[in-house]
This record gives C-alpha cells, sequence and structure tokens, in this order.
C-alpha cells in the first residue's frame, strides 16, 4: 500500500499543498503493485516487500488464518533506493475502504483496533544505509475474545519531510496490506439498503425513456465481500421489462461497511407504474485466492413512469369536459327559467282577464 498524508500547519498555500497530495494517495491501491515513494531528486527513495519464509517467497500482500488468542510472526522487508541514508518510522493501522473503492490505511493519530491493535513491528524506527535493505519482524496477537471474521490493515513505513516554503510537513507513506480471518463461524452477509427508482421520459408521450435506479450495499456480515449486481425494472403485472447494462462491481467492502450505486436503465417504457429489482450476488474469496458465489439477495421497490406530456393533455381534455358541461347545465338553467318566466306570465295573463 502506498499512501500520502499531509498535515496542514499554515494558511491557504497549505491548503492547496493538501488537495494535490491527497489526488496522489487517490491513486495508490493497498496491497498490490503501488508506486515506491520517490526523493527530492527524482530517484526511488525506498520500496518495501514481504519477507521470503515458510508463507511464501513472492507474496503481494500478508494474509494469515488465525485463532482467537493466537500469534502470528511474519516480516517485512524495506530497502533504501537512495543514494543517502533513510530513516523511517514503522507502525501499523486498520485498513478502511475510500470514496473512491480503493483500500486505505488509517493516520497514524486515528486510534485502531483491529489489525492496527494487534501488530506490533520489533521496531518502530528504522534507519537503512544507502542501496541496503532492512528486515522488520512483525508479531500479531489476537486477542482471546476476538470475534470470528475478516480484519483488514497494514504495516506502514513512515517518511515526514518538512517543507518550509509551503509551510507544511508531508507525510509519505508506503506499507503492505495484512488480512487475517479469526476463525469461527463466518457470516458472509450483504444486504442492499435505501433502494429508489426514478424515471426520466421524453415530451413524445409514447417513447420509451431512462430509468434510474439507487441503493446501498451495506456488508451486514463478518467477512470481506465484493458482489456481481444486476437491476431490471417493469411495468405493471412485470409487463414492458428491462435490465441495467453489465454494472461495474462494487470494491471489496469491509465487515460494516457501505457502498452507494447509482444504476442507469435504458429503454423504460412509460407504463405509470414502475418496479425496480436490484440483485447481488456475494463474492467471498477464501485464503487461497479462490472465489465463491453466495445466495443472491434480491429488494424490489416502486415508482412512477408518467408520461407527463400525455397526463397534461388527459388533464386538458377533462378540463375542457368540466367546462362544456358546465355550460351545458347553465344553458340548460338558463332554459328551464326562460319557461318558468314563460309559464308564470301566461298565468299572470289568464288571471287577469278572469278579474
Amino acid at each position: 500500500m502506498h499512501a500520502l498524508v499531509t498535515r496542514r500547519t499554515s494558511t491557504t498555500a497549505a491548503l492547496i499543498r493538501t488537495v494535490v497530495l491527497a489526488l496522489f494517495a487517490a491513486l495508490a491501491v493497498a496491497g498490490l503493485s503501488a508506486g515506491p515513494a520517490q526523493a527530492e531528486d527524482g530517484d526511488v527513495a525506498w520500496t518495501v516487500r514481504t519477507a521470503a519464509n515458510s508463507y511464501g517467497d513472492d507474496r503481494s500482500s500478508f494474509s494469515h488464518g488465525v485463532n482467537p488468542g493466537g500469534q502470528i510472526k511474519d516480516a517485512m522487508v524495506v530497502a533504501n533506493r537512495s543514494k543517502t541514508p533513510l530513516e523511517l518510522a514503522v507502525y501499523a493501522a486498520d485498513g478502511y475502504t475510500t470514496d473512491m473503492g480503493q483500500l486505505d490505511l488509517l493516520t497514524k493519530d486515528k486510534k485502531s483496533v483491529g489489525v492496527g491493535a494487534w501488530l506490533k513491528a520489533g521496531k518502530d524506527h528504522i534507519t537503512i544505509k544507502p542501496g541496503k535493505t532492512v528486515e522488520v519482524p512483525f508479531t500479531v496477537e489476537v486477542p482471546d475474545n476476538a470475534t470470528p471474521g475478516d480484519y483488514t490493515g497494514g504495516i506502514l513505513t513512515s517518511l515526514k519531510q518538512a517543507d518550509d516554503a509551503e509551510g507544511i510537513n508531508v507525510d509519505r507513506r508506503l506499507g503492505i496490506r495484512v488480512k487475517l480471518r479469526v476463525s469461527g463461524e463466518l457470516k458472509p452477509a450483504l444486504a442492499i439498503e435505501k433502494l429508489h427508482v426514478g424515471y426520466d421520459g421524453s415530451f413524445n408521450p409514447f417513447a420509451k425513456g431512462d430509468a434510474t435506479v439507487t441503493y446501498t450495499i451495506h456488508n451486514t456480515g463478518n467477512a470481506v465481500l465484493s458482489a456481481r449486481q444486476a437491476v431490471s425494472v417493469s411495468g405493471p403485472f412485470g409487463w414492458l421489462s428491462a435490465k441495467a447494462a453489465d454494472i461495474a462491481a462494487p470494491p471489496e467492502l469491509l465487515p460494516g461497511e457501505s457502498w452507494k450505486v447509482k444504476v442507469p436503465v435504458h429503454g423504460v417504457a412509460p407504463g405509470v407504474s414502475l418496479k425496480a429489482t436490484a440483485t447481488l450476488t456475494p463474492l467471498l474469496t477464501d485464503a487461497s485466492g479462490s472465489i465463491s458465489s453466495l445466495k443472491a439477495v434480491e429488494a424490489t421497490t416502486h415508482g412512477w413512469a408518467v408520461p407527463w406530456t400525455l397526463l397534461v393533455l388527459i388533464v386538458v381534455i377533462v378540463v375542457l369536459i368540466v367546462l362544456a358541461r358546465r355550460r351545458h347545465v347553465r344553458r340548460k338553467q338558463r332554459e328551464e327559467n326562460r319557461v318558468q318566466a314563460a309559464v308564470e306570465q301566461a298565468l299572470n295573463d289568464r288571471t287577469t282577464q278572469t278579474g
């Protein structure tokens, strides 16, 4: 994992620099082939890799199964690629998924409760001579009361450099993902929450429009999960159905995390009543890297797909009918009044003649 973090110590210039460095941080992917940090002269400053031992020779990250109360011993190798000695801080931190869908690690000032709290490096600071490497052993001690499931974090190396011109400290971090699966009952589960469907039609009341389905994927279980997604919409009685095109898989979500999804569905007929269905097939990765598909989760919601121009036309017609009926009633009432007046006049004339 490679992430850049800044700590603001001045005004506007510091804020601008922080935003720029944050953009660089968003390009890093935890535990995979992240680029090494760069020295000021452009040379590579240092790299990190997993140590070759009984767990493997060429691992992209640390992944271990462990019992509650168990212990894991492993090591990270740090290499100095610069021409000057390098002093680095070493620490562990819990992982989380960013809004960009990437795994990142908490900064040192944030409290960790999982991997970041259980992992202790053999050294909290290392000094590496130019062109040399240092192996950093570490121990993971899992509490006796640790609940079963997946825990994700990382072991980090950190270099702080002051930027006097900008008035900030730049914290360059380079590390490796650590994934633990604590033994016990594994309960992988995803939930679909806040499902909603909206419709956007065209001026032509008989033309098809677009629906937008939104929902939140919530990892309610104790395992890291991704998912395959499918979304469809239909009119009354399941008629006039349409399906979304291929939907990108969400990132692997850690237990308790959520991910917002927005899916367009094109070619939806304006059938007035609209039913949207979202389906998730959870994907579970085991220790060997094999991916298993779990039982699908489905949720439905209803909305309106109203052809507004047709509705306006209907309203206009109804209004015209009402006005015509009112005119008819008024004419009828006037005719009745005229007849009544004529009858009364005739009666009055007859009474006068009789008298």
